[in-house]
């Protein structure tokens, strides 16, 4: 690879500052176009480091990343393709991702740093458009376990101003393959909807939909429903056409969270990249974009395959 994936994982200001600086002149130098997302704190040190270079691109973190680790991949890629100049290499992106403080969060933005790796790779090796991205990790901020991710889904880190293999890396399907999928405690309670043999799909939409109507949610949580039970008409549609019945439903209605398991009895869903961008690139007429906007419209889709076939489960947190 030729470095188009790399992380700065410092713990002070000079760290950041000054092996971002390294990453953003040589670009500029070059007539590549740089744009930077990271979040304000980051903004504001790299502003002043680089306030010689009118050239750079700044652009707010939120345009990235406020709708999530899975829709910020499609979000980097747009983002390439936005600020892409004729007859330059590259387009250089200085990017932070940064996971809030709740642990149950943290799994999506560790497949994010894998998905991103995957993608940037395929990339260059199909010769597309090159992407070169340096991905910032504040270890003053960031939970340890994301630090840990960073080292494992990028192929070179940037030191002393200098790009370097990382000895650490972890190929980025076997990161995702071997990444832990956590108990639902809801799951251990009666569901709400208990389908088995799902064959009629009109039907099972009015039923969960009735069903979530009577549920106790808190106030506000209407959107939030309404996305949820798409994301579970849509995976639901999926097992029907692609898998293998019988297909069973199970969906929970708790105080703080909506759960929904999907479960077939096929091979299951060999790549564990599927999903991370619609099946058709950009044309979201030619259809394949059912797991893509489940993991758009909820917290967490997690895939796990057993002797009897392949179980998704969908979950969203409620206000």
């Amino acid at each position: 690879m030729s470095g188009t994936h790399r992380a700065l994982i410092g713990a002070s200001d000079a760290a950041l500052t000054d092996g971002t600086a390294a990453f953003v002149r040589a670009g500029v130098d070059c007539g590549e176009p740089v744009v930077v997302a990271c979040t304000d704190a980051t903004t504001e040190l790299l502003q002043k480091a680089l306030s010689d270079r009118p050239e750079v691109v700044w652009v707010e973190w939120a345009d990235v990343y406020a709708n999530g680790p899975a829709a910020a991949i499609t979000a980097v890629r747009r983002l390439g393709e936005r600020h892409r100049a004729d007859g330059v290499a590259a387009v250089r992106l200085v990017l932070e991702p940064f996971a809030g403080p709740d642990p149950d969060g943290w799994r999506e933005w560790q497949r994010y740093d894998a998905v991103l790796d995957h993608q940037l790779h395929e990339a260059e090796l199909l010769g597309d458009d090159p992407l070169q991205v340096l991905c910032l990790c504040d270890t003053r901020r960031v939970p340890e376990p994301l630090v840990t991710a960073a080292r494992a889904t990028h192929p070179f880190l940037q030191e002393d101003g200098e790009q370097r293999p990382n000895p650490d890396h972890v190929d980025a399907e076997e990161y995702l393959l071997a990444l832990p999928v956590p108990a639902e405690p809801l799951e251990s309670t009666e569901p709400l909807v208990r389908a088995d043999g799902v064959r009629d799909l009109r039907g099972l939409r009015r039923d969960l939909a009735a069903r979530a109507a009577d549920a106790t949610l808190p106030d506000g949580s209407g959107p939030a429903l309404e996305d949820f039970l798409l994301a579970v008409d849509e995976m639901t549609t999926n097992a029907m056409r692609h898998g293998r019945p019988p297909v069973d439903l199970r969906l929970w209605a708790g105080e703080k969270r909506l759960v929904c398991t999907i479960t077939d009895h096929g091979a299951g869903l060999q790549d564990p990249f599927i999903g991370y961008g619609p099946a058709h690139g950009a044309d979201l007429s030619l259809g394949g974009m059912g797991l893509w906007l489940a993991r758009q419209l909820c917290d967490h889709v997690d895939i796990t395959t057993a002797e009897n076939g392949v179980r998704v489960r969908l979950t969203t947190d409620l206000p």
